[in-house]
């Protein structure tokens, strides 16, 4: 059996030294968009999670949101009492995550200030998440995400049009 990449490894020893109720696997294909990884494991878009790195007044906070929606700066702004918001740059990701851009985990985050969670992604009975590298998701109930994140449930997306 060969070893996985570091960053994926780092994700693993995390599930087991949180106990988590968690499963990661391997994929034969690259997940770096939420539809490949939707269509990778044959789950609904709104079951994969996206981990968006957001600089808020300086500090990175992640917004875990489905696949199908989209962050709202304005209502992050307002969560996190922060006057600017912007998207991570590339390198601002592997600054606070110690990820790549198409393969942040939601875990471990130590660097973070702040995970807030999308309420809608409670729905589902199981999530997918990137799991530190292009062909590695976990899957794990909304709750354990929550649990494992520290995360804030919240409302973080756009409306629907």
């Amino acid at each position: 059996m060969t070893a996985w990449p570091e960053p994926v490894e780092r994700v693993a020893a995390f599930l087991r030294d949180t106990g988590a109720e968690a499963r990661l696997e391997e994929l034969e294909a690259d997940t770096q968009t939420a539809t490949a990884a939707a269509d990778a494991v044959g789950c609904t878009l709104g079951q994969v999670v996206k981990s968006l790195v957001l600089v808020c007044d300086g500090s990175p906070v992640v917004a875990l949101v489905p696949g199908d929606r989209r962050a709202d700066t304005g209502k992050v702004a307002h969560l996190v009492d922060a006057k600017r918001v912007t998207i991570a740059t590339p390198a601002q990701v592997v600054e606070a995550t110690g990820f790549e851009p198409g393969s942040v985990a939601p875990f471990p985050l130590e660097r973070v200030a702040a995970v807030l969670v999308e309420r809608t992604l409670l729905r589902y009975p199981a999530l997918w998440a990137g799991a530190g590298s292009e062909r590695h998701l976990v899957t794990l109930a909304p709750t354990e995400l929550v649990r494992l994140t520290r995360g804030r449930v919240e409302d973080v997306v756009l409306e629907s049009p």
